[in-house]
């Protein structure tokens, strides 16, 4: 394949690399992000650019940190416009780069486990779903203080008290047959 026809043969090897790496299907990785699978797989066979949204979306479902998405920005020709999400800082004591990840992303996940760890910091709940191979997929990370823990427990027990409570939807009287 030349580099004409495909102009971004490095970003796509490497997103594909990564995917492989963590045991992921191209079904699973395109549903998780929203996109078709023939885009995915245009994507990693650097026929096309990910637009800059999906290439965020998919460096945070990898979990890539620090260089490695700053890497993959700057392979997708982002360089001159690195967002504030993946923009590494200076730390002024050691002098080293550092990056952060923040990808904003208010779909709504589903869940089918969870993990929940606590201490003197605070409250993690590392949601999972189950994926095909017996294993579970991370789709969504919590964090929060104790104070703030209980009161979404409080808040989760009153909702599904309410939901059991609601039987039969409210719903509108039948209209005039005659109107």
């Amino acid at each position: 394949m030349s580099e004409s026809s495909a102009p971004f043969i490095t970003l796509g090897r490497h997103l594909k690399y990564v995917r492989e790496q963590l045991q992921q299907s191209v079904a699973e990785v395109s549903g998780a992000v929203e996109i078709d699978e023939q885009v995915l797989e245009n994507i990693e066979a650097g026929k096309q650019r990910p637009a800059e949204d999906i290439l965020l979306l998919l460096i945070s479902y990898y979990g890539l940190q620090d260089q490695q998405a700053v890497r993959l920005w700057e392979l997708a020709e982002y360089d001159a416009e690195v967002p504030d999400q993946i923009r590494p800082d200076i730390d002024l004591q050691s002098g080293k780069a550092t990056v952060m990840l923040l990808a904003v992303d208010v779909r709504t996940m589903y869940s089918d486990g969870v993990d929940i760890t606590a201490g003197a910091a605070g409250v993690t709940m590392n949601f999972t779903q189950a994926s095909g191979k017996g294993q579970t997929t991370p789709v969504g990370r919590i964090g929060m203080s104790l104070e703030q823990a209980e009161q979404v427990a409080k808040t989760l027990q009153l909702a599904i008290l309410k939901a059991r409570q609601v039987k039969d939807p409210k719903q509108l009287p039948p209209g005039d047959a005659s109107q």
